[in-house]
């Protein structure tokens, strides 16, 4: 099996299409990005999260075909993720486990997005703060929901932290290989801001979620769009969001500049 798997990951073509999916994603944070902005300065209503930027795309000549393409790109990359798992090179067996981890947790958020945007492609369209409501209740309904949505809102919380951290301490370099001068800074530059931003959206939605196990109320969670609302509504909150969505279209241009710089 590690054979067969360390063959794929070898292959040129595998390895072009992986790369792509960052593309892929990248297109996707820009389009977030500047959904988040324009609600910001209250020129749009609609979804802002990363459904809300496929339906967009979506939406665009040709979009369902570029939605196709998305989709596909994102499960390339997801799969490179899952092989990448199996064929880890760490000779210490726990810092094995964790690369392994970690590998295929990123394989599942890639592959998540890849069916979001498939369905998206197909004509689904997915309300993202209606899908954690319902997902709540569900929790809520069986016995010790509260603690168990309580685990899940800390534990999305704790990504959040962790996405901010990543990018304060410019952890994502161990995973590229960056040019010097101007253009490493700039690259790096762009990393550190869409790591924090990403990390922000996240926190929020962790804490959603756990009000909600607190008050035992699911219509108290929600996904990136109620994130986004709760922003809006603090003091100074249309300049906090339209950081954050400027934070999201950086985020964007770093995975661009992902598919020629990161390490695969």
């Amino acid at each position: 099996m590690k054979d067969a798997a360390r063959a794929a990951e070898s292959n040129p073509a595998v390895r072009a299409l992986a790369r792509g999916g960052y593309a892929a994603t990248g297109l996707v944070h820009l389009l977030l990005g500047g959904l988040v902005v324009a609600v910001a300065l209250g020129g749009a209503s609609g979804q802002t999260s990363q459904s809300g930027a496929m339906e967009a795309l979506a939406g665009a000549p040709f979009g369902v075909v570029l939605v196709w393409i998305v989709a596909a790109l994102l499960a390339a990359l997801g799969a490179y993720q899952l092989v990448n798992g199996v064929v880890v090179r760490e000779s210490d067996a726990a810092a094995r486990w964790r690369a392994r981890l970690s590998a295929w947790g990123r394989a599942i958020v890639y592959l998540a997005l890849a069916g979001l945007a498939a369905s998206i492609a197909v004509g689904a369209r997915p309300q993202s703060d209606d899908s954690a409501e319902e997902a709540s209740r569900g929790v809520l309904s069986i016995p010790g929901g509260g603690i168990l949505l309580g685990a899940v809102g800390l534990g999305i919380l704790v990504a959040g932290v962790s996405y901010a951290v990543i990018g304060v301490r410019r952890d994502f370099r161990k995973k590229m290989t960056l040019p010097a001068g101007v253009l490493g800074t700039t690259v790096t530059a762009l990393g550190v801001i869409g790591y924090v931003a990403k990390g922000l959206a996240l926190g929020v939605v962790g804490i959603l979620v756990g009000i909600a196990a607190v008050t035992v109320d699911a219509e108290t969670a929600g996904g990136l769009d109620a994130a986004i609302q709760s922003l809006l509504d603090l003091p100074a909150g249309p300049a906090i969001v339209m950081g954050v969505g400027a934070g999201f279209a950086a985020y964007g241009v770093f995975c661009f500049f992902r598919v020629r710089y990161a390490d695969l």
